[in-house]
């Protein structure tokens, strides 16, 4: 680890406002100098959005424009919350509340239920699982594990949709969900589940967002406190607002507009439970005069691995996909990604681990790699294989770091050690604050040289050599740190949930890996029926799975794996295939709607890859595009349109009519930007048309002859009679 490294660990707080500002690239700074009025940030994969955001509030406050109390910084996890709240502390603005939308909204029950309802708040239910199923129970319904689970996922789903059980049914079908069992019967659970609720004066996680929501409706007196208090905020990953969580920000705005969101389209992937991109889509016509910032420098990934990402959105559809962002890399280049096919999943488990022995013994820290997978059932066939061949690892989502016995544990041993100070006999030999640290540690288990195998042994000394790492980079930065110091930075860090990096490969399904990011990633088992899964029948959730997939991809800094397996079992028929969001780009595939392509294999690894293009710029004012939507209508979105209304409207009537004949949705035969493109450009010929981003050549032939007449103002089959 370098020097820079390590100071970047323990940063220094900025000694001005304007310092505040150095080392943020030209859009990053216009994110933290945007402090008035709305501003969307729309931020790709790696584009620095969290550096971009505690910036910009910690410039606001430094400078004086910002009241800490007055800022409320509202994101989707613990995990996230945590590390803004270290950052701004960082930059000296620790003042400010980053919260999530559950935890900012209990802290305000609590304080106002006695004032708004009386009494105290009835007690929280950690978890519902139980709940739920005693009241299938009661309505005599055998529910087995993994129903119940579902079951549990599909009541909170109508709930953060604001769904009464009676609607239940209803909106299932309107929204083409796929439920684990008879629609009329979790509408059954549903209500019972509510009942049993009221009954025993328990509420759960949704009903804090609904009782907050009820309060600050009804209670203009209460609403007004806090839009007292609470005057500016930030809204992190706003593509993955439910309607609930957006409901609540609305009230808790008011008539004003302090906001700013962030979000990308591209990485919706939690529409299962409620969250939709929509109001990051509309954000432009709901705020006229906003400011909107894109970033899409990327600087976690080398130029191959934003090269394959940038790809599979190329091929996406519908209306997330239109507003995509094209990355560029700011890194050096780097390996291509690797593709590798196996005849079964223990192969494939076992292929990959040798894979992670060889990068670990060439230089790769366990702790920067991570095996991603489509769901947790997964993860069994490759813990099974890291621990055959010797390499540590850690399941995503296990208990938090501060949470874990040992770190406790060790914890209490040091801050015992720092109140003895000089006549602790442990400490008298030790010497340095590390030499310390590890005499203490070495009493609950720490050793120079790690546990052989895994398992909980292995599990705690990763834990406590996590601690002892820890300590010797606060030393570097700060040399004449004590051991007191060292336990108030723990203090710190607990409180912040910022905690340090336990040294072990990361086994995690691609929902948990968000956020997150390492040097190497494998992404495994991406065979069609898991890539997409089986269940994603409509377009809409097959494009979920592409972002999904994508997702996975721009976790990756420098190494990336790709790989499937042709049958579950060995000996088992070799009946799989691989994803098909990975067509064109791995080799021996075909990219979709390609023609002439031979049978069998033979594409080289990068064939079939879109060429470079250099910078488009808008055909009005001459600015550089990045938006998908506006490279397609080569003009930026707000500059002035010259295109044919009716024209523009004819077609969408023509596309209407193709999408009930074929039935798909509309946006499978046009998107709306390459109607408004067409209807712009008014192509004469073949050629013109195909010139215009949207038309391939598969839509040209086949919907070219229309589009061409419906531009020279003819009725499509007009003339066909005569000829």
């Amino acid at each position: 680890m370098t020097a820079a490294t390590h100071s970047s660990l323990f940063p220094q707080v900025p000694e001005s406002a304007d310092a505040v500002l150095d080392g943020l690239d030209p859009e990053q700074r216009e994110v933290a100098t945007a402090l008035h009025g709305p501003v969307c940030v729309l931020a790709g994969a790696g584009t620095g959005k969290t550096r971009a955001i505690t910036h910009r509030i910690a410039y606001g406050v430094r400078a004086g424009i910002l009241q800490p109390a007055s800022v409320l910084a509202v994101t989707f996890t613990n995990r996230a919350a945590g590390e803004m709240r270290g950052r701004l502390r960082q930059l000296g603005a620790g003042g400010v509340q980053a919260r999530t939308f559950h935890s900012a909204a209990l802290r305000q029950l609590q304080y106002f239920w006695p004032k708004a309802v009386g009494g105290e708040l009835p007690r929280l239910l950690e978890r519902k699982i139980q709940l739920v199923a005693e009241s299938a129970a009661r309505c005599r319904i055998r529910l087995d594990r993994n129903e119940l689970r579902d079951v549990t996922s599909e009541i909170e789903w109508a709930k953060v949709t604001q769904t009464v059980p009676a609607d239940y049914p209803a909106e299932v079908a309107k929204s083409h969900r796929d439920a684990p069992r008879d629609t009329a019967e979790i509408s059954q659970i549903y209500a019972m589940y509510e009942q049993l609720k009221r009954d025993r004066s328990v509420i759960d996680f949704e009903d804090v967002l609904l009782l907050a929501v009820g309060i600050l409706q009804d209670r203009h007196d209460i609403a007004d406190q806090i839009r007292s208090q609470y005057q500016h905020f930030v809204v992190d990953e706003y593509q993955d607002v439910s309607p609930l969580q957006q409901r609540l920000l609305d009230l808790w705005l008011g008539d004003r507009d302090s906001l700013c969101v962030v979000g990308d389209a591209s990485q919706t992937i939690y529409s299962f439970t409620g969250a939709t991109p929509d109001h990051l889509l509309n954000f432009r016509t709901r705020h006229p005069g906003a400011t909107v910032v894109k970033l899409v420098r990327d600087y976690r990934s080398t130029p191959q691995v934003v090269h394959l990402a940038n790809g599979l959105l190329s091929q996406a559809h519908g209306r997330a996909a239109e507003h995509r962002l094209e990355l560029i890399s700011q890194r050096e280049a780097g390996p291509e990604p690797a593709y590798s096919e196996y005849a079964d999943e223990p192969a494939e488990a076992e292929g990959t681990a040798r894979r992670i022995r060889d990068l670990i013994a060439a230089g790769v820290p366990a702790g920067e790699i991570a095996v991603l997978y489509r769901v947790n059932a997964q993860s069994e066939v490759y813990e099974q294989a890291l621990a055959d061949a010797g390499v540590p690892y850690q399941l995503r989502g296990a208990e938090r770091f501060f949470e874990r016995q040992e770190v406790r544990e060790a914890g209490i041993a040091l801050r015992g050690a720092a109140r003895a100070g000089g006549n602790d006999a442990l400490l008298d030999d030790a010497g340095d604050l590390p030499s310390q640290v590890r005499a203490v540690l070495s009493t609950k288990g720490w050793t120079t040289e790690p546990p052989a195998g895994s398992g909980a042994v292995r599990d705690r000394w990763e834990s406590l050599a996590a601690l002892v790492r820890l300590a010797e980079d606060y030393v570097r930065v700060k040399p004449e740190a004590t051991l007191s110091d060292l336990v108030a930075e723990l203090d710190e860090r607990a409180a912040a949930q910022h905690a340090p990096t336990v040294q072990g490969v990361t086994l995690a399904s691609l929902h948990s890996a968000k956020g997150l990011e390492w040097d190497a990633v494998f992404l495994v088992g991406l065979t069609e029926g898991m890539m997409p899964i089986t269940y994603a029948k409509t377009d809409e959730q097959v494009e979920e799975e592409r972002r999904l997939l994508y997702v996975g991809v721009t976790r990756a800094r420098l190494h990336l794996s790709l790989s499937w397996a042709l049958s579950r079992s060995p000996g088992g028929r070799a009946s799989r295939r691989p994803t098909r969001f990975l067509n064109g780009m791995r080799p021996g595939s075909v990219a979709p709607g390609a023609r002439g392509a031979g049978g069998g294999g033979g594409i080289e690894r990068g064939a079939g890859r879109r060429k470079r293009r250099g910078p488009v710029l808008c055909r009005v004012c001459g600015k550089t595009l990045t938006d998908a939507g506006e490279m397609k209508l080569m003009r930026c979105e707000d500059c002035p349109s010259d295109m044919d209304e009716a024209l523009y409207e004819r077609l969408r009537e023509w596309r209407s009519e193709q999408a009930k004949e074929l039935g798909q949705p509309a946006y499978c035969v046009f998107t709306d930007k390459t109607l408004m493109a067409i209807a712009e450009a008014v192509p004469g010929s073949e050629g013109e048309l195909a010139q215009i981003s949207g038309v391939g050549g598969r839509k040209l032939e086949r919907f070219g002859a229309d589009v061409l007449v419906i531009c020279a103002g003819q009725e499509v089959g007009e003339g066909d009679e005569e000829d």
